[in-house]
């Protein structure tokens, strides 16, 4: 990210209606203008993700849940708070394997208790293996092919 990333965004946000439509129903942006040649690099090759390993050591995270959210986007979980507030935040999860390129919280939300209701050894062990197979380019994630 570059360094002027809250700046950068607030502005994007106020020139541009549509991008204001992408971020307030995902939090995310499709060409986000704040993320460096590098970053775009390391975000392809999913090398981005390695910090949180260091997150998983320290007991902070678990190898598989649901993402890491901010408080803004704890509001899409107000009707199932369980399916975040319960579980340790995850490095891979159903909404990676699943449903990243869709770009709605409903979707995430849904995927979320659909761990919870199925979460165990076997489970995280597949989405594990799932996980390992997108990242070295055996199966493709949709939204990597953009």
């Amino acid at each position: 990210m570059r360094p002027d990333a809250d700046l950068v965004l607030a502005r994007l946000l106020a020139s541009d209606p549509e991008a204001r439509r992408e971020w307030t129903e995902s939090f995310r942006l499709r060409a986000d203008p704040r993320v460096t040649r590098l970053g775009a690099v390391l975000r392809r090759l999913h090398l981005d993700e390695l910090p949180q390993i260091w997150n998983v050591l320290r007991g902070q995270m678990s190898m598989v849940g649901p993402r890491p959210i901010t408080h803004e986007e704890l509001r899409f979980y107000l009707d199932a708070p369980d399916a975040y507030l319960d579980l340790r935040p995850g490095v891979t999860g159903l909404w990676q394997i699943e449903a990243r390129h869709i770009a709605g919280f409903r979707e995430r939300v849904a995927l979320d208790r659909a761990y919870l209701g199925e979460m165990g050894v076997l489970p995280d062990l597949l989405l594990i293996l799932r996980t390992a197979t997108r990242v070295v380019g055996i199966a493709p994630h949709p939204a990597d092919r953009a």
